[in-house]
This record gives structure tokens, C-alpha cells and sequence, in this order.
């Protein structure tokens, strides 16, 4: 029967482990060996690893893969990528040789504004909050200087704030919009902590601080107007390759396929998320919050009432261009961008780049994905591809030997590959 632990934290990590095979494991050693299996050997990383997460007991890993040949605004890249979906690397590889013989990415960062609000509920006159909150304007941002001291230092810091009125929403409800420029930082704490004291010195500085009820102080990770753009684009008869035989057809059908993603949402979900597993993928690499990235996606995708394509693609003058728009909030320092080995890594791989140029090539990786999945879908089928990359998978489940992974791989380069088609195959084998 399990039972509930008091201090489960202060416990150290081996009571943990033994706690959790007592409460939820029947074989004691089989759990011992596969966590240790995780354990890295140096200890002083073993502990970084360790003070990341709360309750840690081993690690989990990813594979960290790269994929190279993106040419973005004429420089060449090679692009970190973690992700354990097995066709997302081969895929974004392949779209970035497509379109270095084509003249490569181009991009554009059109904003770096992020938010934050301060959240309160205020009962009395109107009239007196709006004349209160332009006398108490400049001591709000006054106050907040030994905060925004070293981010002005690098360019960066408060760029405004408002007072919203949204009783028509909400009884009572009004916000402190604030906006800032955090340059290559994400920048989450040091806006957190100039909201706190927004709240702080709007409540107290009030006649009556009574009447201002501060419900919560914080960012907002819908960040609308901290956009990056990416796209590509070539004559319509030089889209031809293996798959690709009738430019013009596939150049038409591209265009549909994107359509439907902007008037269905079905599958604007799924295709948004082929465009997230290019951009996740990068995220996780550098060390940056992949949630929150995933959640602005999405509420853009969502910004005029309709959920709908973050690319869009086009023909005109016998060109044809396709591209991406998305808000992307990234820093290049602070958290783990610098901490973790492996991001730090990443960083290093992609040239120590700005925040702004973390944006354009995740945003890349992005369109590059979401080109590549569209192309299996209108001339191949994406289980064409993603099926034989997912064949080593399945081999593994099936603990095959070398010998029978090379039987097989070579069997299903013409042979339609699913589990129960291979499974069937690795028997025959050893039925020989």
C-alpha cells in the first residue's frame, strides 16, 4: 500500500530512490540499475544537474542532434537540435540543402517589445484612479531605477506603462500595462521584479491604500509584439528534385495545403506543430523555456478569433515564397543559456549569437519543418519518410541484432515499414 512522505525534499537522493521503490515498484534492483544507468560520473556536473529541479533523482536525456547547411541571410549555419522524434532532424536537414541551392533563408526581427502586468481591483471613482496614476507615473519608473540599472547599461530597460480600464470584463478589474526591452536576456525575473514594485509603490503611495487590492504581479509570455520573420522563396520552376516532378503542380498544391491550415483547425493544429517541433527542438537545445514559446505560438496562431497557419505561402510574378511570422521571446543569457553544458554548447555552435539572431534562426528551423512536412504530404506521404526513420525504433523494441538490422534496413527501402511488417520480418530471420 502507498504511503504519503513528509519532507520528501530534505530527504537525500538514494532514501529517495528507496522511497520510491517501496511505494511504487516491485523489483527493487531492475529501478536501481536503469536510474544509475542516467547518473553522470562527474560529480560536480552530477550536482549542477542536480540543483536544476527540485526531487531530483537521475537525469533524462534527449538526443542532441544537429543539422547542418542552413544558409540564413547568407552565413552558414549549423543548427542544434534536441528532440526524440525521430524524423524532425532528417527532415529540417533536408529542407535546409533544398533551399541552399536556392539562395537560403532570409529573415527579419520586426519587434523585441515584451509585457507584464500588475493585476489589482480598485471599487472606488474612476476619474480619481486615472489622475492618481499620472501623478504617481514617473515615481512608479523612478523607483524601479536600481532594478533597470544594469539592463539600461546594455540598451534595454522600462519602455512604458499604462493604466487599463477592464470593468466591462470584470468587475472592479484594472491593470498596469507595462512594456520592456530586454535585450539578450529573456528577461522573466527582471521583469517580475519591476512589476512587484509597480505594486508596491502604486498601493502604498494611494490615499487610501485599502482601496487597491493587488491580485498578482507578472509577465506575460504572449508576446505579440516580439516577432521575427522568416521566409524563402525561388522561381517556381526550380522546385524540382527526386519527389518533386512538376514544379508547377507542387508549387499549386503547397499553396492549398497551407490554405486548409489557415480555414481548418484541425489541421492547423497539427501543422502548427510540425512548425513546433523545429522551433521546440532549438529552444530545449539553448537552454531556453520551451512552454512558454509553445503557448505565444499558439495565442498568435489565435490572434484574430480563428486559430489558424503560422506560414503562409504564395505565387506571384512566377515566384514562389513561403514564410513564417511568429513571436519569439529567447535570450542568449541568464538561466541555462549559460549554465547547462550543452546549451552553452549550442550557443557556441551558432556563433555566440544576440537575442535577435536566436530568434531568426530558431524561426528557420521553424519554416524549415514545416516545408519539409508539407512536401512528404503532397508527393510521397509523410509516413514515407517518417516510417523509415522510425524502423530503428522498432528494431530496438524488437532487440534485434546488427546483423538483422541491416537485413531489415535493406529489405524496407522498397517495403512499406510498420511494426507488425517488421516484427514479421525479424521472425522470419530467426526462423531461418
Amino acid at each position: 500500500m502507498k504511503k504519503p512522505v513528509i519532507g520528501f525534499s530534505k530527504l537525500d537522493k538514494s532514501q529517495k530512490i528507496d522511497w520510491l521503490i517501496e511505494n511504487y515498484f516491485s523489483s527493487n534492483n531492475d529501478v536501481k540499475k536503469i536510474i544509475k544507468e542516467y547518473f553522470n560520473k562527474n560529480k560536480k556536473l552530477q550536482n549542477l544537474h542536480d540543483e536544476f529541479a527540485e526531487n531530483t533523482i537521475s537525469n533524462f536525456y534527449l538526443p542532441f542532434s544537429v543539422a547542418p547547411n542552413f544558409l540564413i541571410d547568407d552565413k552558414l549555419f549549423t543548427i542544434p537540435m534536441v528532440t526524440e522524434e525521430s524524423s524532425v532532424v532528417a527532415a529540417a536537414s533536408k529542407a535546409a540543402k533544398f533551399w541552399l541551392e536556392r539562395g537560403g533563408f532570409k529573415t527579419i526581427v520586426l519587434s523585441t517589445e515584451k509585457v507584464g502586468q500588475v493585476h489589482f481591483f480598485y471599487k472606488k471613482d474612476y476619474k480619481k484612479l486615472k489622475e492618481y496614476f499620472k501623478k504617481i507615473k514617473s515615481k512608479l519608473l523612478s523607483d524601479i531605477s536600481f532594478i533597470t540599472k544594469n539592463m539600461k547599461k546594455r540598451g534595454g530597460g522600462i519602455k512604458d506603462i499604462k493604466l487599463i480600464n477592464l470593468t466591462d470584463k470584470l468587475e472592479n478589474y484594472f491593470q498596469i500595462l507595462a512594456t520592456f526591452e530586454t535585450k539578450d536576456a529573456m528577461g522573466a525575473n527582471f521583469i517580475n521584479s519591476c512589476l512587484e514594485q509597480f505594486s508596491k509603490t502604486f498601493k502604498e503611495n494611494y490615499d487610501d491604500p485599502s482601496d487597491v487590492e493587488i491580485i498578482m504581479s507578472i509577465l506575460s509570455n504572449y508576446v505579440p509584439n516580439c516577432l521575427v520573420k522568416a521566409e524563402v522563396s525561388c522561381k517556381i520552376n526550380e522546385l524540382k528534385d527526386e519527389s518533386i516532378k512538376d514544379p508547377k503542380k507542387f508549387a499549386k498544391n503547397f499553396i492549398r495545403a497551407v490554405k486548409i491550415a489557415h480555414i481548418d483547425k484541425y489541421r492547423a493544429v497539427t501543422h502548427n506543430k510540425g512548425i513546433m517541433n523545429g522551433i521546440d527542438s532549438v529552444i530545449i537545445a539553448t537552454g531556453n523555456d520551451f512552454r512558454a514559446i509553445e503557448s505565444a505560438a499558439h495565442a498568435y496562431a489565435s490572434n484574430n478569433g480563428t486559430y489558424k497557419s503560422l506560414t503562409k505561402a504564395s505565387i506571384k510574378n512566377n515566384i514562389f515564397k513561403f514564410s513564417i511570422e511568429i513571436p519569439l521571446s529567447l535570450g542568449t543569457i541568464g538561466g541555462l543559456t549559460k549554465l547547462h553544458p550543452l546549451a552553452n554548447l549550442s550557443l557556441k555552435l551558432l556563433g555566440e549569437p544576440s537575442s535577435k539572431e536566436l530568434m531568426k534562426i530558431t524561426a528557420v528551423a521553424g519554416l524549415a519543418q514545416n516545408f519539409a512536412a508539407i512536401k512528404s504530404l503532397i508527393t510521397t506521404g509523410i509516413q514515407h519518410g517518417h516510417m523509415k526513420m522510425h524502423l530503428i525504433n522498432i528494431l530496438n523494441l524488437l532487440n534485434a541484432s546488427d546483423r538483422e538490422k541491416l537485413k531489415a534496413i535493406d529489405y524496407f527501402k522498397s517495403n512499406n515499414v510498420n511494426y507488425n511488417s517488421v516484427n514479421t520480418f525479424i521472425n522470419r530471420l530467426r526462423d531461418v
